[in-house]
């Protein structure tokens, strides 16, 4: 179990209506703590998750509190919205659990008596330290890089030394009903995972043809919206060159998107802004695996901070370097790879 617990303290458990936090909760009550579930109305198609998490509630026999931030979400959706419209590839988890899980809830949960929060996320901490698990493949400390280092002293990662395997393993052994659903992959308020069609809904506006280019500006093709591209896509591009092509570049103010081959997407550096430290700000360049996006094994860097940013120049080119994603850096001590920060990537 990581962080310093004491057994007299309250633990607020964010259920989800899922197998990790379900295991969460069931781990902390076998410990001896006491617990209370919270779980949050983000959007409207949010009722089977609440279902699931009321019935995992009553089955453990703690109290459920429900926090309606759907107001508070619409500020997800929004930057969401914009970054797409910027010619960017947004990471709005990443945005929620700054500001709605580890934000929102945490101050709901400690007007209501918690100590402490605990969620089901795969990642561990130590002495107020956010670091990787041991199981890569799994490992979630990405998408908790951008929260308060503050609040990370009171945050509780149950599932840090466990794989989803034996994650399912336990929930199945205590009998909870969430030991065989299924895993949600997609964006909590994104029905069947198709972001265009709730773009072009909201954003209208991004519906409109642009031109296809290479990075010498010969015409290739035609696109109906830069928003169905990404950095480093090579499927759908409906442009037939012979070899390989992938996006190496969205132009939002020319509605341009530049394609490129294999060694024309690799770069050797990358500028984040709005970074998020969680550990004393660094006074000097450091050496550090960098991700680049959550599931980046990461590659070695020198990291350069600067006032607020941070120039991170790799130690050998990385693939498609994307803007609107996370650039995460790591170091080493004596517990394991630890988040130092992360930034956004400009």
């Amino acid at each position: 179990m990581n962080n310093e617990l004491n057994a007299k303290s309250k633990v607020f458990v964010a259920l989800s209506g899922g197998v990790d936090s379900s295991t969460s909760a069931a781990l902390l009550l076998q410990d001896g703590f006491e617990c209370d579930g919270i779980f949050m109305i983000t959007h409207d198609n949010a009722l089977q998750a609440q279902s699931d998490a009321e019935k995992v509630a009553a089955q453990l026999g703690i109290k459920l509190h429900l926090l309606d931030v759907r107001k508070d979400f619409e500020q997800i959706i929004d930057y969401f919205l914009k970054e797409y419209k910027r010619g960017r590839t947004p990471n709005p988890c990443v945005v929620c659990n700054r500001h709605i899980k580890f934000g929102r809830l945490w101050d709901f949960a400690r007007a209501n008596g918690a100590d402490l929060l605990a969620t089901g996320h795969y990642a561990r901490i130590y002495d107020a330290g956010l670091y990787e698990t041991a199981n890569p493949l799994k490992d979630q400390s990405y998408v908790l890089s951008m929260i308060n280092r503050d609040v990370l002293k009171r945050v509780v990662l149950p599932m840090g030394d466990y794989s989803k395997q034996q994650t399912r393993k336990m929930a199945g052994q205590l009998g909870l009903h969430t030991a065989d659903k299924s895993e949600s992959q997609e964006i909590c308020f994104i029905p069947d995972d198709d972001y265009a069609a709730l773009l072009e809904a909201k954003c209208p506006e991004l519906v409109r043809k642009g031109k296809i280019v290479d990075v010498s500006g010969r015409i290739l093709g035609e696109h109906s919206g830069i928003h169905r591209f990404t950095i480093g896509q090579r499927r759908g591009l409906k442009v037939a060159m012979g070899r390989p092509y992938y996006v190496i570049k969205i132009d939002a103010g020319t509605n341009t998107v530049t394609l490129g081959t294999k060694e024309e997407k690799m770069h050797g550096s990358l500028t984040a802004s709005g970074v998020n430290w969680l550990i004393d700000t660094p006074q000097s360049p450091f050496k550090a695996k960098v991700k680049i996006r959550y599931n980046d094994r990461g590659t070695g860097a020198t990291v350069y901070p600067q006032a607020g940013r941070a120039k991170v120049e790799f130690d050998q080119p990385v693939s498609a370097i994307t803007a609107g994603q996370l650039a995460v850096f790591y170091i080493q001590d004596q517990y394991g790879s630890r988040v130092a920060g992360g930034g956004w990537i400009e």
